[in-house]
């Protein structure tokens, strides 16, 4: 059921930043929306420490901008940073994407899909004709991270074991949404719900999807994880109602606290196979076990394997 976290309002100290990771020298990140907001506050991190990092999102003018930035911020990285172009509202076009990076890479060490929509106006709706929250924050990005999971599978041989990862970045919203979580019978939306309903549906989508990627791939190497970034003063919430928009006035912090979630979900060494949630600013924490309920989240996986078929 719907539960209160004292770390989403009050979260806990990052303990893994800018100031402590270790260098990154010689591995290949993405980050999906990666040109801004908290996306861009990762990637500074990941560059200045010489990581090899792709910036996937729609726009190359934006990706370009938010590159020339970094790099002015940090002249001595010797690290790179790599546009990679991802249209998340249209299906069709993800294979392209993911084909264009497997033809420049021989490994992917972590994948955080970290791009999403929220409370759009009403009726917005992918390419294919999704609800766009559900067809954003979590079909597409399925769909990305089936195509890549091949070469995943493939580095986790050759590293250190539970280095490589898919970190699947939901919200605080999934700990709001409703139980069930999914309603299969109305996945169309053709019995109406309000738009924050859908979208918190959505990020309880990642965190589905973290699971079962684990139990699909036990003994992989691959650690698949989940996380909550944390009350943010990012864009994302521009469309907030005023109730939200005070709530973030009151305890939102600047997205580089998000980042750090990130990162620790992506880097932090004590992340395990084990660990399905992180809060912020990087806490394992035990995701609502109504959300990784094993039979669920095989029937959504599924659900998400016949949506995406065509496009494979």
């Amino acid at each position: 059921m719907p539960e209160f976290r004292r770390s989403t309002f009050f979260p806990n100290k990052a303990t893994l930043t800018e100031e402590n990771l270790p260098d990154q020298r010689g591995k290949v990140f993405i980050v999906t929306g990666g040109n801004s907001g908290i996306g861009k506050e990762l990637v500074k991190i990941l560059y200045q420490h010489n990581a090899r990092v792709y910036i996937a999102t729609r726009s190359k003018e934006r990706a370009d901008e938010a590159i020339a930035d970094i790099k002015a911020s940090y002249p001595r990285s010797q690290g790179q940073l790599l546009f990679l172009r991802l249209v998340l509202d249209d299906l069709s076009t993800i294979k392209e994407a993911a084909n264009q990076f497997l033809s420049q890479e021989t490994r992917l060490d972590v994948l955080w899909n970290n791009a999403g929509v929220m409370l759009p106006p009403e009726g917005s709706k992918t390419v294919q004709g999704y609800e766009l929250q559900l067809g954003v924050n979590s079909i597409a990005h399925f769909l990305f991270v089936k195509l890549l999971t091949p070469l995943i599978l493939e580095t986790a041989k050759t590293t250190a074991r539970n280095t490589v990862r898919v970190v699947w970045v939901s919200s605080m919203s999934a700990d709001f949404v409703p139980n069930p979580c999914v309603n299969f019978e109305n996945m169309d939306y053709h019995i109406p719900e309000d738009n924050m309903t859908k979208y918190n549906r959505s990020k309880s989508g990642n965190l589905m999807h973290a699971a079962e990627f684990q139990r699909r791939y036990p003994d992989s190497g691959v650690v698949s994880v989940s996380l909550n970034p944390g009350l943010l003063k990012t864009p994302i919430g521009k469309n907030f109602g005023s109730a939200q928009k005070l709530s973030v006035m009151l305890f939102g912090h600047h997205p580089k606290f998000g980042a750090y979630t990130e990162l620790f979900a992506g880097l932090d060494p004590s992340i395990g196979p084990n660990d399905k949630w992180v809060t912020p600013f990087g806490k394992k924490e035990p995701a609502r076990a109504d959300i990784v309920d094993p039979g669920l989240n095989r029937k959504y996986w599924e659900w998400c394997e016949e949506q995406v078929k065509p496009f494979l």
